[in-house]
Protein backbone atom coordinates (compact mmCIF):
# COMPACT_ATOMS: atom_id res chain seq x y z
CA UNK A 1 0.00 0.00 0.00
CA UNK A 2 1.31 3.45 -0.90
CA UNK A 3 2.49 5.88 1.75
CA UNK A 4 -0.01 8.46 0.47
CA UNK A 5 -2.96 6.10 0.93
CA UNK A 6 -1.73 5.06 4.38
CA UNK A 7 -1.45 8.70 5.41
CA UNK A 8 -4.93 9.43 4.04
CA UNK A 9 -6.45 6.52 5.98
CA UNK A 10 -4.62 7.48 9.18
CA UNK A 11 -5.77 11.08 8.82
CA UNK A 12 -9.36 9.99 8.23
CA UNK A 13 -9.27 7.69 11.25
CA UNK A 14 -7.92 10.46 13.45
CA UNK A 15 -10.45 13.01 12.24
CA UNK A 16 -13.40 10.66 12.73
CA UNK A 17 -12.23 9.67 16.22
CA UNK A 18 -11.70 13.31 17.26
CA UNK A 19 -15.09 14.34 15.85
CA UNK A 20 -16.82 11.44 17.61
CA UNK A 21 -15.15 12.38 20.89
CA UNK A 22 -16.30 16.00 20.57
CA UNK A 23 -19.87 14.88 19.86
CA UNK A 24 -19.91 12.44 22.77
CA UNK A 25 -18.53 15.05 25.17
CA UNK A 26 -21.40 17.34 24.20
CA UNK A 27 -24.12 14.75 24.88
CA UNK A 28 -26.27 15.62 27.94
CA UNK A 29 -25.46 13.36 30.87
CA UNK A 30 -22.00 12.45 29.52
CA UNK A 31 -20.61 12.93 33.03
CA UNK A 32 -22.06 9.47 33.76
CA UNK A 33 -19.02 8.21 31.85
CA UNK A 34 -16.59 9.89 34.25
CA UNK A 35 -14.34 7.52 36.15
CA UNK A 36 -11.37 7.82 38.53
CA UNK A 37 -8.08 6.56 37.09
CA UNK A 38 -5.09 4.95 38.83
CA UNK A 39 -3.82 8.35 40.01
CA UNK A 40 -7.19 9.51 41.33
CA UNK A 41 -7.88 11.90 38.46
CA UNK A 42 -11.31 12.13 36.83
CA UNK A 43 -11.29 10.94 33.21
CA UNK A 44 -14.04 10.23 30.70
CA UNK A 45 -14.74 6.90 29.04
CA UNK A 46 -16.09 8.71 25.97
CA UNK A 47 -12.74 8.13 24.24
CA UNK A 48 -13.54 4.42 24.00
CA UNK A 49 -16.54 4.53 21.67
CA UNK A 50 -14.93 7.42 19.78
CA UNK A 51 -11.87 5.27 19.08
CA UNK A 52 -14.03 2.27 18.17
CA UNK A 53 -15.99 4.30 15.60
CA UNK A 54 -12.96 6.00 14.06
CA UNK A 55 -10.85 2.85 13.98
CA UNK A 56 -13.53 0.51 12.63
CA UNK A 57 -14.76 2.79 9.87
CA UNK A 58 -11.29 3.74 8.67
CA UNK A 59 -10.14 0.10 8.78
CA UNK A 60 -13.15 -0.82 6.63
CA UNK A 61 -12.26 1.97 4.20
CA UNK A 62 -8.72 0.63 3.92
CA UNK A 63 -9.65 -3.03 3.55
CA UNK A 64 -8.80 -4.60 0.24
CA UNK A 65 -12.15 -6.32 -0.24
CA UNK A 66 -15.78 -6.21 0.83
CA UNK A 67 -15.45 -9.26 3.13
CA UNK A 68 -12.40 -7.73 4.85
CA UNK A 69 -14.26 -4.43 5.27
CA UNK A 70 -17.16 -6.32 6.82
CA UNK A 71 -14.77 -8.14 9.13
CA UNK A 72 -13.33 -4.82 10.34
CA UNK A 73 -16.77 -3.37 11.04
CA UNK A 74 -18.04 -6.50 12.80
CA UNK A 75 -14.92 -6.90 14.96
CA UNK A 76 -14.39 -3.22 15.76
CA UNK A 77 -17.95 -2.09 16.36
CA UNK A 78 -19.10 -5.38 17.90
CA UNK A 79 -16.22 -5.56 20.39
CA UNK A 80 -16.54 -1.86 21.12
CA UNK A 81 -20.27 -2.14 21.81
CA UNK A 82 -20.03 -4.97 24.34
CA UNK A 83 -16.97 -3.32 25.88
CA UNK A 84 -18.95 -0.11 26.30
CA UNK A 85 -21.76 -2.04 27.98
CA UNK A 86 -19.24 -3.41 30.48
CA UNK A 87 -17.78 0.08 30.97
CA UNK A 88 -21.22 1.49 31.82
CA UNK A 89 -22.64 -1.20 34.12
CA UNK A 90 -19.57 -3.21 35.14
CA UNK A 91 -19.09 -1.27 38.36
CA UNK A 92 -22.45 -2.29 39.78
CA UNK A 93 -22.30 -4.83 42.62
CA UNK A 94 -24.25 -7.50 40.75
CA UNK A 95 -21.70 -7.45 37.94
CA UNK A 96 -18.59 -7.67 40.11
CA UNK A 97 -16.24 -10.57 39.27
CA UNK A 98 -12.51 -10.86 38.67
CA UNK A 99 -11.05 -12.49 35.60
CA UNK A 100 -12.46 -15.10 33.26
CA UNK A 101 -12.84 -17.63 36.07
CA UNK A 102 -14.72 -15.13 38.18
CA UNK A 103 -17.27 -14.45 35.44
CA UNK A 104 -17.77 -18.17 34.84
CA UNK A 105 -18.19 -18.69 38.58
CA UNK A 106 -20.83 -15.98 38.68
CA UNK A 107 -22.63 -17.67 35.78
CA UNK A 108 -22.70 -20.95 37.71
CA UNK A 109 -24.32 -19.02 40.56
CA UNK A 110 -27.01 -17.77 38.19
CA UNK A 111 -25.54 -14.27 37.65
CA UNK A 112 -24.84 -13.02 34.14
CA UNK A 113 -22.20 -10.36 34.63
CA UNK A 114 -21.44 -7.60 32.17
CA UNK A 115 -17.98 -9.11 31.92
CA UNK A 116 -19.43 -12.39 30.73
CA UNK A 117 -21.58 -10.53 28.20
CA UNK A 118 -18.41 -8.83 26.98
CA UNK A 119 -16.53 -12.12 26.69
CA UNK A 120 -19.38 -13.73 24.76
CA UNK A 121 -19.91 -10.66 22.60
CA UNK A 122 -16.25 -10.27 21.69
CA UNK A 123 -16.11 -13.98 20.88
CA UNK A 124 -19.17 -13.73 18.64
CA UNK A 125 -17.81 -10.65 16.86
CA UNK A 126 -14.45 -12.38 16.37
CA UNK A 127 -16.12 -15.48 14.94
CA UNK A 128 -18.21 -13.39 12.55
CA UNK A 129 -15.18 -11.39 11.44
CA UNK A 130 -13.08 -14.51 10.90
CA UNK A 131 -15.86 -16.12 8.87
CA UNK A 132 -15.94 -13.04 6.64
CA UNK A 133 -12.18 -13.15 6.18
CA UNK A 134 -12.50 -16.76 5.01
CA UNK A 135 -14.20 -15.50 1.84
CA UNK A 136 -10.87 -13.99 0.77
CA UNK A 137 -8.86 -17.18 1.32
CA UNK A 138 -8.35 -20.19 -0.96
CA UNK A 139 -10.84 -23.03 -0.49
CA UNK A 140 -9.55 -25.55 2.09
CA UNK A 141 -12.44 -27.97 2.29
CA UNK A 142 -15.06 -27.95 5.02
CA UNK A 143 -12.80 -29.11 7.86
CA UNK A 144 -9.95 -26.86 6.79
CA UNK A 145 -12.28 -23.85 6.63
CA UNK A 146 -13.74 -24.60 10.07
CA UNK A 147 -10.27 -24.87 11.59
CA UNK A 148 -9.08 -21.72 9.82
CA UNK A 149 -12.12 -19.72 10.95
CA UNK A 150 -11.77 -20.97 14.53
CA UNK A 151 -8.09 -20.04 14.65
CA UNK A 152 -8.82 -16.61 13.19
CA UNK A 153 -11.58 -16.02 15.72
CA UNK A 154 -9.21 -16.98 18.51
CA UNK A 155 -6.60 -14.51 17.28
CA UNK A 156 -9.11 -11.66 16.99
CA UNK A 157 -10.75 -12.31 20.37
CA UNK A 158 -7.39 -12.96 22.05
CA UNK A 159 -5.90 -9.71 20.76
CA UNK A 160 -8.98 -7.78 21.88
CA UNK A 161 -8.63 -9.26 25.37
CA UNK A 162 -4.87 -8.66 25.53
CA UNK A 163 -5.24 -4.96 24.74
CA UNK A 164 -7.92 -4.69 27.39
CA UNK A 165 -5.43 -6.16 29.88
CA UNK A 166 -2.81 -3.62 28.79
CA UNK A 167 -5.08 -0.59 29.20
CA UNK A 168 -4.11 0.06 32.81
CA UNK A 169 -1.96 3.15 32.29
CA UNK A 170 -2.33 6.17 29.99
CA UNK A 171 -1.10 5.49 26.46
CA UNK A 172 0.04 1.92 27.14
CA UNK A 173 -2.44 0.11 24.87
CA UNK A 174 -1.90 2.55 22.01
CA UNK A 175 1.88 2.23 22.23
CA UNK A 176 1.56 -1.55 22.19
CA UNK A 177 -0.71 -1.22 19.18
CA UNK A 178 1.96 0.73 17.32
CA UNK A 179 4.43 -2.11 17.91
CA UNK A 180 1.96 -4.64 16.53
CA UNK A 181 0.94 -2.47 13.56
CA UNK A 182 4.45 -1.46 12.44
CA UNK A 183 5.42 -4.76 10.74
CA UNK A 184 1.98 -4.98 9.13
CA UNK A 185 1.87 -1.44 7.75
CA UNK A 186 3.75 -2.09 4.53
CA UNK A 187 2.18 -5.45 3.69
CA UNK A 188 -1.17 -6.70 2.37
CA UNK A 189 -2.85 -5.92 5.70
CA UNK A 190 -1.53 -2.35 5.79
CA UNK A 191 -4.89 -0.88 4.89
CA UNK A 192 -6.46 -2.54 7.93
CA UNK A 193 -4.04 -0.96 10.42
CA UNK A 194 -3.42 2.54 9.01
CA UNK A 195 -6.85 3.89 9.93
CA UNK A 196 -6.98 2.38 13.44
CA UNK A 197 -3.51 3.74 14.22
CA UNK A 198 -4.61 7.17 13.00
CA UNK A 199 -7.71 6.98 15.18
CA UNK A 200 -5.58 5.93 18.16
CA UNK A 201 -3.19 8.80 17.50
CA UNK A 202 -6.15 11.17 17.53
CA UNK A 203 -7.15 9.94 20.99
CA UNK A 204 -3.61 9.60 22.37
CA UNK A 205 -3.15 13.21 23.62
CA UNK A 206 -6.29 12.95 25.77
CA UNK A 207 -5.22 9.52 27.00
CA UNK A 208 -1.70 10.61 27.96
CA UNK A 209 -2.92 13.82 29.58
CA UNK A 210 -5.44 11.83 31.65
CA UNK A 211 -8.47 13.64 30.29
CA UNK A 212 -9.88 10.42 28.87
CA UNK A 213 -9.28 6.69 28.89
CA UNK A 214 -9.95 3.94 26.38
CA UNK A 215 -11.89 1.69 28.72
CA UNK A 216 -13.10 -1.69 27.53
CA UNK A 217 -14.86 -0.14 24.53
CA UNK A 218 -11.72 1.41 23.08
CA UNK A 219 -9.20 -1.25 24.09
CA UNK A 220 -11.35 -4.17 22.92
CA UNK A 221 -12.17 -2.51 19.59
CA UNK A 222 -8.58 -1.45 18.95
CA UNK A 223 -7.23 -4.88 19.82
CA UNK A 224 -9.88 -6.68 17.79
CA UNK A 225 -9.05 -4.63 14.69
CA UNK A 226 -5.35 -5.38 15.03
CA UNK A 227 -6.39 -9.02 15.44
CA UNK A 228 -8.30 -8.82 12.14
CA UNK A 229 -5.15 -7.54 10.43
CA UNK A 230 -3.07 -10.33 11.98
CA UNK A 231 -5.60 -12.98 11.00
CA UNK A 232 -5.83 -11.61 7.47
CA UNK A 233 -2.04 -11.64 7.13
CA UNK A 234 -1.38 -15.19 8.39
CA UNK A 235 -2.21 -18.73 7.34
CA UNK A 236 -3.31 -21.57 9.64
CA UNK A 237 0.18 -22.15 11.05
CA UNK A 238 0.71 -18.46 11.74
CA UNK A 239 -2.71 -18.13 13.31
CA UNK A 240 -2.05 -21.15 15.52
CA UNK A 241 1.28 -19.66 16.66
CA UNK A 242 -0.33 -16.30 17.39
CA UNK A 243 -3.17 -17.96 19.29
CA UNK A 244 -0.72 -19.95 21.39
CA UNK A 245 1.16 -16.77 22.29
CA UNK A 246 -2.02 -14.90 23.13
CA UNK A 247 -3.28 -17.77 25.26
CA UNK A 248 0.03 -17.86 27.11
CA UNK A 249 -0.04 -14.12 27.83
CA UNK A 250 -3.66 -14.29 28.96
CA UNK A 251 -2.91 -17.18 31.30
CA UNK A 252 0.13 -15.32 32.65
CA UNK A 253 -2.02 -12.27 33.38
CA UNK A 254 -3.98 -14.35 35.90
CA UNK A 255 -0.79 -14.85 37.92
CA UNK A 256 1.50 -11.94 37.04
CA UNK A 257 0.92 -8.18 36.94
CA UNK A 258 1.94 -6.74 33.57
CA UNK A 259 2.39 -3.37 35.26
CA UNK A 260 4.91 -4.81 37.72
CA UNK A 261 6.82 -6.55 34.92
CA UNK A 262 6.99 -3.28 32.97
CA UNK A 263 8.14 -1.35 36.03
CA UNK A 264 10.94 -3.86 36.66
CA UNK A 265 12.20 -3.75 33.06
CA UNK A 266 14.11 -0.49 32.32
CA UNK A 267 13.43 -0.29 28.56
CA UNK A 268 9.75 -1.13 28.94
CA UNK A 269 9.43 1.29 31.85
CA UNK A 270 10.86 4.18 29.82
CA UNK A 271 8.68 3.48 26.78
CA UNK A 272 5.62 3.06 28.97
CA UNK A 273 6.22 6.43 30.65
CA UNK A 274 6.96 8.29 27.41
CA UNK A 275 4.66 11.30 27.04
CA UNK A 276 2.84 10.60 30.28
CA UNK A 277 2.46 13.01 33.17
CA UNK A 278 5.28 12.71 35.78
Amino acid sequence: MSAVRSLALATAGGLVARAALRVLRAVPGVDALDRTNFRGNTVTLAAGPALAIGAATSAAAGAGSVPAAGAALVAGLGSGAVGFYDDVVGGRPEHKAKGFRGHLGALREGRVTSGFVKIAGVGAAALGASALLAADRPARGRLGTVVDVALGAGVIAGTANLFNLLDLRPGRAIKAGALVAAPLAGGPAGGLVAGPMGAAAGILPDDLDERAMLGDAGANAFGALLGVALAARTGPAGRAALLAGLAGLTAASEKVSFTQVIQRTPVLREVDALGRRP
